[in-house]
Order: C-alpha cells, then sequence, then structure tokens
C-alpha cells in the first residue's frame, strides 16, 4: 500500500514543481518586454494556470491514477495520432524546460565565478556539465533526486520570502523606488499579455499534483484545495518579486542583468551578500528542477512508449534506467547550447499552452462526469488558445527563431506520430 500524503505535502509537489528554475530563468525576460507592468504580466499568465488548475483538480479527481495529462488524454482522444501528438508535445515540452533550467544554471553559475572574459564559453560550459550531473544523480539514486528536491524547496521558498520582505522595507525608505511600476512605464496591453504569455512557463509544474492524488488523503475534498493552494499561493509569490524587482532596479540595469536580474535586483538593499545569497539559491533551484524534470520527462517517455505512441525501443533500459532519460538529457543539451533564453522560453510556454488548452477542452467535455462548471473549462480552453496565438503573432517579428521552434517542434510532435501509427500498421499488414 502507498502511504497517504496530506493536503499540505500536495500543496508542496504544486510549489516546488512550478518555484524551480522557472522564475529564475524568465523574469528578466519578462521585464524586458512588459516593463513597469511586469507584475501584471504575471498576473495574467496566473489567472491562465488557475482556470487550468480548475481542470486538472476536476480531472484528478475523477481519473486519479499515475498519469496525470497522459491519462486524460487518452480519455478522451483513445489512442489517435492527435493523442499521441499531444503526449509527445508533452515530452518535449519537458526537454525544453529542461533547456531553460539549465540556461539560467549557466548564467548565474558564471556570474558566481564572475569570468567575464570568457562569459559566453563559461555558461555553455556550466549548462551542458549541470544536465550531465543530474542524468548522472538520476541514475544513481531516484531517492537522492527526491531528497534534493526536498530541501531545495524549503530553502528556495525561505530565501525568496526573505528576498520580498527585505524589498519592501527597502520601499518603505526610498518611496520613490515604485515610480517605475506606475501605469505610465507600462507597456501597450497586447505586449503585456504577451510578456505574460512568453513567461508562462514559470507557472509549468502544479499539473505534477495529478501523480500524487491517488496517494491523497481525502482526495474528495482536498484535491481543489491542493492545485487552488498551490497555485494561487505561487502568483501572490511571483507578483511580489515582481513589484520587488521592478522597484529595486532602473529599467536600463534590469535589461544588463536579464540572465541573473533576481540576484541583482538584492543588491541595492544587501550588498554583495545579498547578490551571492540570491546566485546560490538560484543554482540550488535550477538544480533541483533540471533533477526532478529529467526524472519525470524520463518518465512520461517511458508511459507514451508503453501506450505505442512511441516506438518500444523507449521501453529499453539502460544500466536499470528507461533509454528516454539518456534521450531527453542529450536533446536539451542541444537546444540550451543552440538557442537563447527567450526562444527556448517561447517554446515552452507555446508548448505547455495548447496541451493546457486541450486539457482544458477534455474538462469541458466530460463535464457531466465530473460534476464541474463546463464555462470553467470552456473559458480556460478559449484563453489558453488565445494566449498561443497572441504568442505567436507577437514574437514573430522581433522573435523569429523562438516562433520557428516553437511552431517546428508541434509539427514535429504530429509528424512522428503520424510516421509511426503508419509504420506499425504497414507492419502489421
Amino acid at each position: 500500500m502507498s502511504e497517504k500524503i496530506g493536503l499540505k505535502d500536495a500543496i508542496s509537489i504544486g510549489i516546488g514543481g512550478m518555484v524551480g528554475g522557472g522564475i529564475f530563468a524568465v523574469l528578466g525576460l519578462a521585464v524586458s518586454l512588459a516593463k513597469g507592468g511586469t507584475p501584471i504580466a504575471f498576473l495574467f499568465a496566473g489567472l491562465i494556470a488557475l482556470l487550468t488548475a480548475y481542470s486538472y483538480a476536476k480531472l484528478s479527481k475523477k481519473y486519479p491514477e499515475n498519469g496525470g495529462t497522459v491519462k486524460f488524454i487518452h480519455q478522451q482522444f483513445g489512442n489517435g495520432i492527435f493523442a499521441g501528438g499531444i503526449n509527445n508535445l508533452l515530452w518535449i515540452s519537458y526537454i525544453v524546460m529542461l533547456a531553460l533550467y539549465s540556461s539560467a544554471f549557466g548564467s548565474y553559475g558564471a556570474e558566481l565565478i564572475s569570468i567575464t572574459d570568457t562569459k559566453s564559453i563559461d555558461i555553455k560550459i556550466f549548462q551542458t556539465s549541470i544536465l550531465l550531473f543530474a542524468l548522472l544523480i538520476n541514475y544513481l539514486s531516484v531517492k537522492l533526486v527526491s531528497g534534493i528536491e526536498s530541501i531545495s524547496v524549503v530553502i528556495k521558498l525561505l530565501i525568496l520570502i526573505g528576498f520580498i520582505g527585505v524589498g519592501l522595507y527597502g520601499f518603505s525608505i526610498h518611496p520613490e523606488n515604485l515610480t517605475q511600476l506606475s501605469p505610465k512605464n507600462w507597456e501597450q496591453p497586447m505586449l503585456l499579455i504577451s510578456g505574460g504569455m512568453v513567461i508562462f512557463v514559470a507557472y509549468e509544474g502544479f499539473e505534477l499534483i495529478a501523480n500524487s492524488i491517488s496517494d491523497l488523503k481525502d482526495k474528495e475534498k482536498n484535491t481543489e484545495k491542493a492545485y487552488f493552494g498551490a497555485v494561487g499561493s505561487v502568483v501572490a509569490l511571483y507578483l511580489l518579486i515582481a513589484i520587488v524587482t521592478v522597484g529595486a532596479l532602473p529599467f536600463s540595469e534590469i535589461a544588463s542583468a536579464e540572465d541573473y536580474v533576481l540576484a541583482k535586483a538584492a543588491e541595492p538593499t544587501l550588498g554583495q551578500i545579498g547578490f551571492t545569497v540570491i546566485t546560490i539559491t538560484a543554482l540550488i533551484s535550477t538544480f533541483s528542477a533540471i533533477n526532478a524534470t529529467i526524472l519525470g520527462s524520463g518518465r512520461v517517455n517511458y508511459d507514451i512508449a508503453k501506450d505505442k505512441e512511441l516506438p518500444t525501443y523507449f521501453c529499453h533500459k539502460l544500466w536499470g534506467k528507461p533509454i528516454g532519460l539518456l534521450i531527453t538529457a542529450l536533446i536539451s543539451i542541444i537546444l540550451v547550447n543552440v538557442f537563447n533564453l527567450q526562444s527556448i522560453s517561447t517554446a515552452g510556454s507555446a508548448g505547455f499552452l495548447l496541451i493546457f488548452c486541450v486539457v482544458n477542452y477534455i474538462g469541458f467535455k466530460k463535464h457531466k462526469e465530473l460534476k464541474s462548471k463546463k464555462w470553467i473549462h470552456l473559458a480556460a480552453s478559449i484563453l489558453c488558445g488565445m494566449a498561443f496565438f497572441i504568442l505567436i503573432i507577437q514574437q514573430f517579428p522581433k522573435n523569429k527563431i523562438g516562433v520557428l521552434v516553437a511552431t517546428g517542434i508541434i509539427l514535429f510532435c504530429f509528424i512522428l506520430e503520424w510516421g509511426y501509427k503508419k509504420t506499425v500498421s504497414n507492419n502489421e499488414k
């Protein structure tokens, strides 16, 4: 029998999934896109996450078996090309997240050792090394991965809350710093929405709660509380972090320190000590996120192959672990060393917005079985779909590579599934 987990444990899983490397990776990018309206961008992205959490909560209660998103998609669409394509996209999107986290680790790591002459080389070394090291840990011990995640969740939350407290205290001494947050410094509404969608990846992770619902005590009562408790807490946390960051530094300084802006924002009040503490926190957070995501994405890949939506080759094991674990890490290394942060973030956000659009649609179609409000599912699905298209349209003029990567990944996932299904069908004839 599995050991039952409580409501606090389930909320911790969701918060740990979201507050990983995302906020450290995309905060500077968010400010560069939304300027003084950065908190609004985070709020808009958080609203979509909250509405989507409703669909996940209802579906998790109805289908509490492990599998989460993959399970929900199969319940509605069976085992066809569309279901396979979406599930492949889920796996690839986790790979993109790994690239995002390792990009942040590389930036903060390079700043910590401050070797500015060869910074670009140092970042690539950091990015690659941390992915290989995390892969090694996953091969050595799953229990160690879990232990690292449990400790890092406490450390990063305590330090981030401390960062917010110090930042708000700084505003009481220098209230003039809040002027950067005034509406006159906001970008246009469409750019605020676009900025929110580019950094939507910062909210990715709450869906991991679905994998623990079968072990949740009193799940009928606690499932919604787990999802909304996790997402609601993170929305509040991100809003406060965005407010403190925008108020702490001029936009020009934020732009020059885009890849490690959270550490830079601690400098005005806490000096070099603050910079160092936040940098170390970023390294711990991104490392734990990389560890957990390699494990999770490797399992998703294995489950998809078991469901015959990917070649059974992915069910093979290397050194006692699914081969997908190694393939996932290697593809991530290629992505992070070839594409820039904005391109990676755009691809990750686009992938998850499309996946969440589909999950919300499933909630809408099954609202009678779920005993839920169909208009919430429908509104969430439409918002995710609109956000996806706004992201693609708004990003294309300035970030063509990111948009091409995002759309290319999506098309590749469905073409891969179509080709695989056709090959299997021909072999069976």
